[in-house]
């Protein structure tokens, strides 16, 4: 008797998921935004019936953020093995982030300067909206020690979990034998962290077209003819720190091709502009960083948590526009030292402004104040921005990713830490 040894014909929902995946998932989720905003400008105010989904998405998203940055930080200086080089890298890291803040806030004031988008604003018009205050150093320092480490994780609150891990770090080194076996411990739980992040991404598509969708029908395009000059700012402020500055990072200090960069870094680009937050997009960038970009997790695994909490390059251009934007519209003229003054305290109070959406928005009135514009003033253009925050959010989202990104592929280079070959291939997955 002969037995038929072929493979049995797949079924139709075996071949459509064979379809589905076979697509790289950053072309996935590229065609869901797309279809999103076609759904909001077509649907509406319908789309809020859909609102939960996008939720879902970024609640699973932030669930992983805490515990993934714990074990991840943790593991990744214990890889270290020196406590001198996590120092060598840290001083790097906070280096580069600032002076990437500090152009990303120079390219910001230059943009509003040239295409003057606050004049005729009608701000005046705009129903106030009062405003925090934001952290000052002394209180954005104190923050950094968590009073209870397990109430530090239980909130999110991201530098204190990164300080609190890297002690963790540091003691597994110097623990030496009797610290190998957490160090194993950590090395386990990263990985199936990040299998757990791989598992989410997969209902990226799904949660990215109804963040669109709802973003774009509760906004529509005309929100936009208000402030068509600003969002040409933002827009090309976040192109030229993109596609410039970070890609000239790759380039001139990693020493690598910048395509394969953008290629690999796609994931988290896609997943940035949907949900507007550095720190919901951090479970994808270590992902992206280890998997696609050949950046080993000693490395990726302190440097992105950091920037995650301090490379807010979209935050200080946008901030830097705003200001122009302000002393515009209200008619305050500026000078060379305004103009200085915006340039230097903007890096600092963007790093206290939070990886949140609008989180731009919470540093605004100290900046604001340092130039003589008022408490009421700050209001009113708060009040006037808020509408269309959201979309010009995402737009700013991007160019905190990409900061992160490429200078966590720099470090690696540098640190002897970056397999070329994985980047240079920037397989997608």
């Amino acid at each position: 008797m002969t037995v038929d040894a072929s493979p049995q014909k797949k079924g139709p929902a075996a071949r459509l998921a064979g379809l589905w995946f076979g697509v790289p998932l950053w072309q996935r989720i590229m065609g869901a935004l797309v279809l999103g905003a076609i759904a909001g400008f077509a649907l509406g105010d319908q789309t809020a019936v859909i609102k939960p989904i996008g939720d879902v998405f970024v609640r699973l998203i932030r669930m992983l953020v805490a515990p993934l940055v714990f074990v991840i930080i943790a593991s990744g200086v214990a890889q270290l093995g020196d406590p001198k080089r996590l120092g060598r890298i840290g001083v790097k890291t906070v280096g580069m982030y600032i002076v990437t803040m500090l152009i990303a806030v120079a390219v910001g004031l230059t943009l509003a300067t040239l295409i003057q988008p606050g004049l005729g604003a009608a701000v005046a018009g705009a129903a106030p909206e009062a405003l925090a205050a934001a952290k000052s150093p002394t209180e954005l320092f104190l923050s950094i020690i968590p009073l209870n480490p397990i109430k530090a994780l239980a909130e999110g609150e991201t530098l204190a979990i990164l300080f609190f891990a890297i002690l963790v770090g540091v003691a597994t080194i110097i623990a030496g034998e009797d610290g190998k076996p957490l160090a194993r411990g950590l090395a386990s739980a990263s990985s199936v962290m990040l299998k757990i992040v791989a598992l989410v991404m997969e209902l990226a598509p799904f949660g990215v077209f109804a963040l669109i969708a709802v973003v774009i029908g509760a906004n529509g395009a005309k929100t936009f003819v208000h402030v068509f000059n600003l969002a040409l700012c933002v827009i090309l402020g976040a192109l030229i720190q993109t596609i410039i500055t970070h890609g000239l990072i790759v380039r001139l200090l990693a020493r690598l091709p910048v395509i394969p960069f953008f290629r690999g870094s796609a994931d988290a680009i896609m997943v940035g502009f949907s949900t507007a937050s550095s720190s919901a997009t951090l479970p994808v960038a270590i992902r992206v960083a280890e998997q696609n970009l050949g950046v080993k997790p000693p490395v990726a695994s302190t440097v992105l948590p950091l920037g995650a909490s301090i490379g807010m390059d979209g935050t200080a251009m946008y901030v830097g526009m705003l200001t122009v934007f302000a002393a515009q519209a209200f008619g305050v003229p500026m000078t060379l030292a305004d103009y200085a003054i915006v340039l230097i305290i903007t890096p600092l109070l963007a790093i206290g402004g939070g990886p949140v959406p609008s989180g731009s928005l919470f540093v605004l009135a100290a900046v604001l104040g340092a130039i003589g514009i008022g408490a009421e003033q700050t209001a009113l253009l708060v009040g006037f921005i808020l509408p269309f925050d959201r979309i010009l959010d995402m737009i700013r989202t991007v160019p905190n990713v990409t900061c992160d990104l490429s200078v966590s592929t720099a470090i690696a280079r540098w640190e002897g830490e970056l397999d070329v070959e994985e980047f240079k291939s920037a397989k997608d997955v």
